[in-house]
């Protein structure tokens, strides 16, 4: 029996918002089968499991919990770790992955608006192209202050409301 059978829950509302909750992210533009493991591991109680828990849970091949596994961990949205006395690794969804996940794209904006300022640099700043150049580097600049801004108070309002920092 799997974890989300588990702890008197009901295994089918479990896996209908896996299955849902996936599909909102699929639509965003995650991978879907990244999206299934995620969100199996932010429904499990503990937010750790094995491969073979979410193979079972998910009904995939452990190839595929591997694959969706280090999209995740690429993306810092769950963590990998040995269990306990064993070679099995883990995989843990923290609380914070949304911080995580957002605070490494700014290194992905950085390196974009760079790319930015270089294009506008070859095409010029008075070129049609290089124009619409600006203009994305700016709306980049802009997001890229907003969402250290953003960051800053979330760091409070979650001190706040739980306690952690």
């Amino acid at each position: 029996m799997t974890e989300t059978a588990g702890g008197g829950r009901n295994a089918e509302a479990v896996s209908k918002f896996v299955e849902s909750f996936a599909a909102q992210l699929v639509e965003a533009g995650m991978q879907r089968m990244a999206a299934r493991v995620f969100a199996a591991l932010l429904s499990s109680d503990a937010g750790v499991m094995t491969s073979a828990e979410l193979s079972e849970q998910l009904r995939i091949s452990p190839a595929g919990v591997s694959g969706a596994v280090r999209y995740l961990a690429q993306t810092h949205m769950v963590a990998r770790e040995r269990e306990p006395g064993s070679r099995r690794e883990r995989y843990r969804v923290q609380g914070d992955q949304w911080y995580e996940a957002l605070t490494n794209r700014e290194a992905v904006l950085k390196r974009w608006e760079a790319a930015l300022r270089d294009g506008v640099a070859s095409l010029g700043a008075e070129t049609p192209a290089g124009r619409r150049m600006a203009e994305t580097l700016a709306f980049f600049e802009f997001l890229d202050g907003e969402v250290a801004a953003m960051m800053e108070r979330w760091r409070a309002h979650r001190q706040q409301m739980f306690g952690e920092g």
